[in-house]
């Protein structure tokens, strides 16, 4: 089924959100993905996780659940919260939409997500929650060895 899998829960706490950051990164690891790839991954679930914190649970306190999936080389992240979910999922979509003008940086999380992220799916009930399934695949990075470097590293031409 799954190469590797993780799940991962807790309190909706802004503090939070880096915990989730480097525990996905974490996860992710084992694939060697770039730097670069990293960096997206990470971005995009701090995104997703605010987002939880900030529109899902407003100021009360809830879980956020993380699951993590490895199949081959392609990474799937879901982050869900059972807060009051989403009214209009393609107006909230919508670059600089927002609920919560007063707040910096509002209206990106789902076009950051979107565009750090090969596939991005918004499932949300009013009253239920929201779910963020987000996928990328890592790409597999060619090592050219010199024919000195294969034979100090104890490889034969």
């Amino acid at each position: 089924m799954y190469d590797n899998e993780m799940k991962l829960e807790f309190l909706s706490k802004s503090n939070n959100e880096a915990f989730a950051r480097i525990t996905v990164a974490a996860f992710v690891a084992q694939l060697d993905p770039t730097i670069e790839e990293l960096a997206d991954i990470k971005t995009a679930v701090s995104e997703a996780v605010t987002n939880c914190i900030i529109h899902g649970y407003e100021n009360t306190e809830g879980i956020v659940k993380i699951k993590g999936k490895i199949i081959k080389n392609n990474v799937e992240i879901e982050i869900s919260d059972t807060g009051k979910g989403i009214e209009n999922i393609e107006l909230a979509r919508k670059p600089l939409y927002t609920t919560k003008g007063n707040l910096e940086r509002s209206g990106m999380g789902f076009t950051i997500m979107e565009s750090f992220m090969d596939e991005v799916e918004i499932e949300s009930v009013l009253g239920l929650g929201t779910k963020i399934i987000m996928k990328k695949k890592i790409k597999k990075h060619k090592v050219d060895l010199s024919e000195e470097d294969f034979a100090s590293v104890g490889g034969e031409y």
